[in-house]
């Protein structure tokens, strides 16, 4: 080799597994364990170092930079949004920090900048959208897929390279606070608007995108008690078939890059120490070759919680032996697997694995070439404007109309009365991993449109607006004023719902008084679904003024609302629907868009009543409490629209049809209304003859459309058969035959047409990679 040829690892005409073993042979034990670790700009630890931050008050101290990177680091957790830095600083931070990496370490490996983006971009001045309970809503992919290529931009703007975003967990539980996190209660929804986020933030290209990292791995929705992080039980058949299967469809269909463990235990097993699950499942069975990541502090947590470790190093060990390669957020247990190799207790090729793979997605991200960022791209990227537009698009069609009377859409000529505590709380319809509600006292340069400032700047001085009561807390003080406001209008609009954040008071007895309690999000948990604090009261009250009564919830979670889906006019679900929420709300109220959300999630009409997802199995959905029955308030799928829609009969390709075949169904639907509008035509199956108890349907596909007045569709599903596979007594996948029923219709529990194929020859067992996700769609217009 001459002086002028570059090394092999920096050679990029050679493959990535070839740099990939030139870098790792001249690594030596604690520059491979340093890829594995991570560093927190605002918490330094590990590897002896004194603590400190990198990054404080926006300044970069470079000196303690040299010193904690000297032997490299795998991440470097959040520069933009932990320090809360502004997108051009945050520039410019990631350029010295990969510059001493790159310039000033021995090998000159540059680092994985990770951020936070589940609504957007989790720093300073990014674009806030709705939050995914929000987005799944839309019932449409392609919407989301539009959403993350824009977070895309301004992450890579600013110089990351990989985002802890999407969950994909399954909300069967609405008392659990991250409920609004996901895209709902069924499988194959999650599984499609997921991977449309992915698609998004990955790009192409790996080098031209941000990995994403789907989480949390694996049923992190099922907490004992409707809890965050409490211990799950759960059979091996249903954690395939319902909380896996998102994650099989993003790995193998869409090559996600990169995964997170869950923090509860399966069963005893903590999931940050689950081989089974890390290895077995991830890597062996779905051929995964991407990085996992610990959630952040999971690792320490096999001592601190689980209880299952006493040492650092003893966690380390079990987690880097279940298949975590990078241990988030900051150093705490995987400096010390530097001494467990020396001395024995692990193997240096275990730990040669996990580097191999960091390695790997740093060559394939292009970071050895391209690591830094430029200022004046950043600022580009995060105007005060920047996606404003899609955010408002966004948060209108994931408006859901749940109830209405005739009242709306409003009429202009009516004067309203707008009441609640959500009707003027900026950070009140964000969820808890937006930046303005992660981070309340710093600033950022997006408006938060709130829905009274979108009623004042259309309807001016038809509006009369008052809070009425708080969130939470006892107080009725004001409720008498929004009475006397709801007397003197036309209409009352009231804004309701739950507050989303992180925080919370530690004094328990003390919560029940604060008049702004977050009961949604992480660790915001709750023992009872209805509306908080007193804010059913102010909705009773108003409403025995007789003036008609619409009510909007902004929430990240289904309440039970059963007093307004008696009483009032009109029910609107908004979820937590991002920075341009007030404006998507009133587009929505006013007919400027003709509601198209519909339910990703049962509401129930009780918190007793739990559970209420729609493909339960046939006995949890038959039997009744002593009150109460148990038909959730409105199902999963549905949602109302301004305008009605007809549908033809359900055509089958074939009546019978082999185990590996493949199926069309067919049906025509029709805007019989005098409105435009969007429809959400949903394919359910149901086996009807199992050898195993089946849920009492599951869909398997859905097509949202936009119909003007009197215009036709034909919407054809090509449905593999594969789709109907289930897992047997010795859990293998495999097609039984016999008889199953193909619906078709506008909500799980409004099945408009139904017919029949039978699966004949003998029992199939589906092949590894054999086995279809998702429905081929199409859509002909008559």
């Amino acid at each position: 080799m001459t002086a002028e040829e570059p090394v092999p690892y920096r050679d990029t005409s050679l493959s990535t597994d070839r740099r990939v073993a030139d870098l790792l042979e001249r690594m030596t034990l604690t520059e491979k364990v340093a890829q594995l670790t991570s560093i927190s700009p605002t918490s330094i630890s590990g590897f002896n170092a004194e603590g400190g931050a990198l990054i404080d008050d926006g300044t970069f101290d470079a000196d303690l930079a040299r010193e904690v990177f000297a032997d490299g680091v795998g991440h470097v957790t959040r520069i933009g949004g932990g320090p809360s830095l502004e997108p051009e600083r945050a520039a410019e931070v990631t350029e010295e920090i990969q510059s001493i990496l790159v310039e000033e370490t021995r090998l000159g490996i540059p680092a994985v900048p990770h951020e936070e983006c589940l609504s957007g971009y989790m720093g300073p001045d990014g674009t806030t959208y709705p939050q995914a309970i929000g987005m799944a809503s839309t019932w449409d992919p392609e919407l989301v897929e539009g959403m993350t290529e824009r977070i895309r931009e301004q992450l890579l703007a600013i110089g990351s390279a990989h985002a802890l975003s999407p969950v994909l967990d399954i909300a069967r539980d609405p008392r659990w606070g991250r409920t609004e996190e996901t895209f709902g209660e069924d499988p194959q929804l999650v599984a499609e608007m997921a991977s449309a986020y992915v698609r998004g933030l990955q790009g192409d290209e790996p080098s031209e995108g941000i990995s994403a990292t789907v989480k949390h791995f694996a049923g992190h929705g099922l907490g004992e008690g409707g809890k965050n992080r409490p211990t799950v039980h759960v059979g091996e058949r249903e954690l395939r078939e319902v909380h896996l299967y998102p994650f099989e469809v993003a790995v193998r269909e869409e090559g996600v890059e990169s995964l997170m463990n869950a923090y509860h235990d399966i069963d005893g097993v903590p999931c940050a120490a689950d081989r089974e699950l890390l290895t077995e499942i991830l890597r062996e069975e779905w051929d995964f070759d991407g990085t996992v990541v610990s959630d952040y502090f999971s690792v320490i947590h096999l001592i601190t919680e689980h209880g299952v470790a006493e040492t650092d190093e003893e966690a380390a060990i079990q987690a880097l032996s279940a298949g975590i390669d990078v241990e988030l957020p900051k150093i705490d247990c995987y400096d010390t697997l530097v001494e467990a190799v020396e001395e024995g207790r692990i193997s240096e090729a275990v730990v040669d694995t996990a580097v191999r793979r960091v390695l790997r997605q740093k060559f394939e991200k292009g970071l050895f070439e391209e690591h830094g960022a430029d200022p004046d791209e950043a600022a580009a990227a995060f105007g005060p404007d920047a996606n404003r537009e899609y955010a408002r698009r966004m948060a209108r069609e994931s408006v859901t109309l749940l109830k209405n009377d005739g009242t709306l859409p409003l009429a202009q000529s009516d004067s309203v009365a707008l009441i609640g505590p959500k009707a003027d709380a900026p950070t009140g319809q964000l969820g808890d991993y937006a930046y303005a509600a992660h981070y309340p006292d710093e600033e950022s340069n997006r408006d938060i449109v709130t829905v009274r400032d979108a009623f004042e700047s259309r309807l001016g001085d038809a509006v009369t607006y008052t809070e009425g009561c708080t969130t939470s807390g006892p107080s009725t003080d004001d409720i008498d004023e929004a009475v006397a406001v709801a007397s003197d209008s036309d209409v009352v609009v009231a804004c309701v719902g739950a507050r989303s954040a992180l925080a919370l008071s530690g004094d328990v007895d003390a919560r029940a008084d604060q008049p702004y309690l977050p009961t949604s999000g992480e660790g915001a948990d709750v023992t009872d679904l209805s509306l908080p604090g007193v804010q059913n009261e102010l909705l009773e009250a108003v409403h025995e003024t007789g003036t008609p009564l619409v009510v909007v919830v902004v929430s990240g979670k289904p309440h039970s609302i059963t007093w307004a889906d008696d009483h009032a006019a009109a029910v609107v679900h908004a979820w937590l629907p991002g920075e341009e929420g007030g404006n998507g709300i009133l587009d929505v109220l006013t007919g400027d868009h003709n509601p198209s959300g519909r339910l990703p999630i049962s509401v129930p009409k009780s918190v007793g009543q739990l559970p209420v997802y729609y493909s339960r199995r046939p006995n949890s959905r038959d039997e009744r409490h002593v009150y109460t029955d148990s038909d959730p308030l409105y199902s999963f799928g549905y949602g109302l629209s301004y305008t009605d829609f007809e549908y033809g009969d359900l055509e089958l390709s074939e009546t019978d049809v082999g185990p590996a075949g493949t199926i069309t169904a067919t049906v025509t639907v029709r805007n019989t209304g005098d409105r435009a509008g969007h429809e959400v035509v949903q394919l359910y199956v149901s086996e009807e003859e199992p050898s195993l108890v089946r849920p009492v349907q599951e869909l398997v596909g859905f097509e949202r459309i936009h119909l003007e007045p009197d215009e036709s569709v034909r919407v054809a599903f090509d449905l593999s058969v594969t789709q109907l596979a289930s897992h047997d007594r010795h859990l293998d996948l495999v097609v039984e035959p016999g008889p199953f029923e193909v619906r078709v219709g506008r909500a799980a529990d409004a099945i408009e047409a139904a017919e029949t194929v039978e699966v004949v020859g003998d029992r199939y067992e589906v092949p590894n990679t054999g086995r279809s996700y998702t429905t081929e769609r199409s859509v002909e217009r008559e």
